[in-house]
């Protein structure tokens, strides 16, 4: 079930909002918790039923382990946080991995030896994946309690604003959370204003743009010209981010409207002047979750500098690896690690003057573009093959006027306004955006024709894919 499909927006959302506020009337928080559970398992179960017993058995799993991580001595704790992860790990590789290592295998022993699994891969593993390790991590490093209520951590786990494709949300941002919230009609009311916000992203901007997008990339790179390679991949350059921004929009207000705090997931990372501050600022709570739990137990930068360069590639690598199954993924993570190394040599000081502030911004997004060629194709010479015809002009039979019209040209404009370059430019805008406190009548209105607009588009369209639910 997608948060932009008739379904949630006309039936779930409204009968789970309105038993959720039945009972916070009469100051039930245990009751509204009930009420959360239940739904996130339905939102989950609705398109895989089959899977919710895997989400059951990592959640009584990590629980299990977090009970552990309570008891005993060092020795005792470090082996069972070390079988956590490993059995985490082991769970997740399995039905993401499995193939892509079988593959390789047979390859190498000259025969299909090993045989493919079928098994489709479970919706948000790696999303929910990654919030039970950190429970575990930060329970053996004492940051949090263990949750003694099983049912509580299966809420925090399966919470369907950010179940299937993030925000990664740390156990200790919402442990008290979890216990007690307070009703706040304005936290409510905000959390309406933002995912209407993100479903217009998603449904005005990243819909139309991917589908332009993927009628180009679709052909074959030789047919493409120059112009129309770069228009495509700038169109899926600002498809990608509206797409999972606007998902993040709509997450973070969704559990605003339950009473939840979600922190930022984007911070309009395509206004950045170097990768280093693109990873600041873009899919936020991963690269959290990795400088926590993976660069800083490496030794991060405290352990002289060929250490941290290596610690960075690590990272990066790990990164475009639990993106997806594919060379293509892992290129695409190591291209980032790279820029962030040249970048720590000496290149994030030049590109921090202010003479080349302009060429700093240019870089960053050209490099940015690149690298989501990769991110986009199949494999590594379809890839290639786009990027030779970016950089060496080629006429190709199938030019700009292919996907260039005054839809395409409107989309883009505001893409380019409102991916960071308007709220730069007038400050207040950008407050106004964020306002928890008050939604003037302007703004009302604004939201109501964002809205409508949005079911109207999703009403006469089919086109309409989540990027990052395939992860």
């Amino acid at each position: 079930m997608y948060f932009s499909s008739m379904t949630f927006l006309w039936v779930f959302l409204p009968i789970t909002l309105f038993l959720y506020l039945a009972v916070e009337r009469f100051g039930k928080n245990a009751a509204g918790n009930v009420i959360l559970l239940l739904a996130s398992l339905l939102f989950y179960a609705w398109g895989e039923p089959v899977y919710i017993f895997l989400l059951l058995f990592s959640v009584a799993l990590n629980y299990a382990f977090g009970l552990l991580l309570e008891t005993g001595n060092v020795r005792r704790r470090r082996l069972a946080l070390a079988l956590g992860v490993a059995l985490n790990l082991g769970i997740l590789g399995f039905f993401k991995y499995f193939n892509f290592f079988a593959v390789y295998l047979n390859k190498i022993l000259g025969g299909d030896y090993i045989p493919l699994s079928e098994l489709a891969l479970p919706l948000g593993i790696s999303f929910y994946t990654f919030q039970a390790m950190s429970y575990v991590i930060d329970v053996y490093r004492n940051e949090v309690k263990a949750q003694k209520n099983f049912f509580s951590l299966l809420l925090y786990i399966s919470l369907f604003p950010q179940l299937v494709a993030g925000p990664i949300v740390k156990y200790k941002d919402i442990e008290a959370q979890i216990a007690g919230r307070t009703p706040d009609w304005a936290k409510r009311a905000y959390g309406v204003k933002r995912f209407i916000y993100g479903l217009g992203k998603k449904v005005l901007l990243s819909n139309v743009l991917g589908k332009y997008a993927d009628m180009a990339l679709g052909l074959e790179p030789d047919l493409l010209s120059t112009g129309l390679t770069w228009l495509a991949m700038v169109m899926y350059t600002f498809q990608i981010y509206y797409d999972f921004s606007g998902y993040s929009d709509m997450a973070i207000g969704l559990g605003s409207m339950f009473g939840f705090e979600f922190k930022e997931n984007f911070n309009y990372p395509y206004i950045s002047s170097s990768i280093r501050e693109f990873w600041r600022r873009w899919h936020i709570s991963l690269s959290t979750w990795f400088r926590e739990y993976v660069y800083i137990p490496l030794g991060g930068n405290r352990k002289g500098s060929v250490r941290t360069y290596i610690n960075l590639l690590i990272v990066f690598l790990l990164t475009g690896f639990w993106h997806g199954a594919s060379v293509t993924f892992v290129f695409w993570g190591l291209f980032h690690g790279f820029f962030m190394v040249v970048e720590r040599l000496g290149l994030g000081k030049l590109l921090e003057k202010k003479a080349v502030r302009p060429f700093s911004h240019l870089y960053a997004c050209v490099a940015v573009v690149c690298g989501w060629v990769f991110f986009r194709m199949d494999g590594m010479r379809r890839g290639l093959r786009v990027l030779k015809a970016m950089f060496f002009y080629q006429k190709g039979e199938y030019g700009l006027s292919y996907c260039m019209n005054a839809e395409v040209v409107a989309v883009l404009v505001l893409s380019v306004l409102l991916c960071g370059l308007l709220q730069t430019l007038l400050p207040k805008l950008k407050r106004r955006l964020f306002d928890r406190e008050e939604i003037p009548a302007l703004e009302a209105a604004c939201l109501f024709g964002i809205l409508a607009l949005c079911v109207i588009s999703l009403s006469s369209s089919a086109y309409n894919p989540f990027i990052y639910f395939r992860f």
